[in-house]
């Protein structure tokens, strides 16, 4: 068929010296033109072929036409819903009206649904009691006629309003289509016999190889293009977050603990044991090893003593201590418990303590020059952190069981609530997100507590992106900060602000198996 088909444009171009249209084609074993969309698909295959050895040139025109679907070809043929229910009515005052029940069983429940509508919105139909019965005499089903009009021609004279009205209801369907223009090539011949691409032995051996005709070798063909790794938007954010701690004179934490204690993602944080957020449908505890090492002996008195007792200034919260409920693993609900940790480590000088090496470092790094120890031995620091948190989170647009958190801690003297609002619009700012909102709001271990929330422009509400707050002197002061040592602390998502950036409305689009890796790829590069 392909062959003959190659023949048959040869000898035409042969013939006539240009194929203006190929759907005027005849194509052999048929008696019509070559009008329809599978028969021009056919020609293009021929023409391809033809074209790789230069024996002609093509030029592709494109069509748009309309289709029926299957219910624009059953209204076709047995007419709308809307005229079979005033054809299936008695005429008013003919007999008694029609009961809506009565007229499901006689066309059908769906005709009837969808045909009283559309035939009392012409006033072809009208209730009577409890029944229905025509109120037009006649009727001219304009659907059936137009449905008809593009079987046959692919449009409308009606014009697009009516092929558009046609498409909203899915009776109809857009199908682009091509014909093409053909004209000689430079090796044009009415052989249709291939060129050779290889030298055998058998050509050799025969010396056909003598009188052969070879195809011509495209030497400055660039080959395939190789595929590139893409960075996936969420790694593209990240950096982007970690320029901005650092450029802002940040310390990055090290946060590779995936798995924690109890007592550091909770208890160091004054979160009383009794709370919600430590029960199982919240929290994935481990099962093998069940129990952790314990925390540093005179530090872990203080915290249980605060809980159960009070000092600092705080009654703390009277409720029973268990040991057991303080040593469990589980995966970590959030990075603050390695800025607690780390928090701890940058007290150890003034609990009269050697210095830890990692809070040194960071102490140094984060706040620069202005880093002056204190007589008491604290040094102000600036330190941040992104990784992967879980929760026992149920999954939706915006949740996920895993994600990643952004955390942040700034520890000076005499911070205020004002200097974390501050803060905190700065480093948005540099984000491009500008339209931020701070509620109140409660956490075990920040007093004052604030809630961010950004205003996402594709789901067009207001989405939450991260909490904060100034840690409160029952986590600081057992860990040996001098009184007028204050903390902001604060965490944000890393997935809901790239979701922002990137105009994605489902979490699950982002992460997770139905991602498309096509989107990855043609993400910008950089969005702040």
């Amino acid at each position: 068929m392909a062959e003959a088909i190659q023949q048959l444009v040869l000898d035409t171009l042969d013939k006539f010296g240009t194929i203006h249209d190929t759907r005027t084609l005849v194509l052999p074993g048929y008696t019509d033109p070559a009008a329809n969309h599978d028969s021009q698909i056919i020609i293009l295959g021929a023409l391809n072929s033809l074209s790789s050895r230069d024996m002609i040139s093509y030029t592709t025109h494109e069509t748009v036409s309309h289709v029926l679907t299957p219910e624009g070809a059953q209204i076709a043929v047995q007419g709308s819903h809307e005229a079979r229910v005033w054809q299936a009515l008695p005429h008013k005052g003919d007999g008694a009206p029609m009961a809506p029940k009565q007229l499901e069983e006689r066309v059908g429940s769906e005709t009837a649904k969808i045909g009283q509508g559309r035939a009392f919105k012409n006033k072809w139909i009208a209730k009577e009691g409890d029944g229905l019965v025509r109120l037009a005499p006649s009727i001219e089903d304009n659907t059936q006629v137009e449905l008809r009009e593009v079987d046959s021609t692919g449009t409308l004279k009606a014009g697009e309003k009516a092929l558009a009205e046609m498409r909203k209801r899915k009776l109809i369907v857009q199908r682009k289509g091509q014909w093409f223009t053909v004209k000689k090539g430079p090796a044009f011949s009415t052989s249709i016999a291939k060129p050779e691409t290889d030298l055998t032995i058998d050509m050799l051996a025969t010396g056909s190889w003598k009188t052969s005709t070879y195809k011509k070798y495209n030497f400055e063909a660039e080959g395939l293009v190789t595929n590139g790794g893409a960075l996936h938007p969420l790694l593209k954010v990240r950096e982007e977050f970690r320029n901005i701690f650092l450029e802002m004179g940040f310390a990055e934490m090290p946060t590779s603990s995936f798995v924690e204690s109890g007592f550091w993602c909770f208890d160091a944080l004054f979160v009383p044991q009794q709370h919600p957020a430590r029960e199982v449908q919240d929290t994935f505890y481990l099962s093998d090893p069940a129990e952790s090492l314990p925390p540093p002996a005179d530090y872990y008195e203080r915290v249980s003593k605060v809980h159960e007792h009070g000092g600092y200034g705080s009654t703390g919260y009277r409720a029973p201590w268990s040991d057991a409920e303080s040593r469990k693993l589980l995966l970590r609900t959030h990075t603050t418990a390695s800025s607690a940790s780390m928090l701890y480590k940058l007290a150890a000088k003034c609990r009269g303590e050697g210095e830890d090496k990692s809070a040194r470092s960071a102490a140094a790094h984060g706040s620069g020059a202005q880093a002056k120890e204190g007589d008491d031995g604290f040094k102000p620091a600036k330190l941040f952190s992104i990784d992967r948190v879980f929760r026992n989170e149920t999954m939706d647009a915006t949740h996920l069981a895993e994600f990643h958190q952004v955390e942040g801690v700034v520890a000076d003297r005499g911070l205020t609530l004002a200097d974390l609002i501050g803060f905190m619009r700065v480093f948005f700012t540099k984000m491009g997100i500008e339209n931020l909102r701070f509620k109140p709001a409660y956490n075990p271990y920040t007093e004052p507590s604030l809630e961010i929330f950004a205003f996402h422009p594709q789901l067009r509400k207001w989405v939450e992106v991260g909490n904060s707050g100034m840690f409160r002197p029952e986590m600081l002061e057992p860990m040996g900060f001098p009184k007028d040592v204050h903390v902001h602390g604060w965490g944000i998502s890393l997935e809901r602000p790239t979701m922002i950036r990137y105009g994605i409305n489902n979490i699950r689009t982002l992460v997770g198996h139905k991602v498309s890796l096509e989107s990855v790829e043609n993400s910008p590069a950089v969005r702040f």
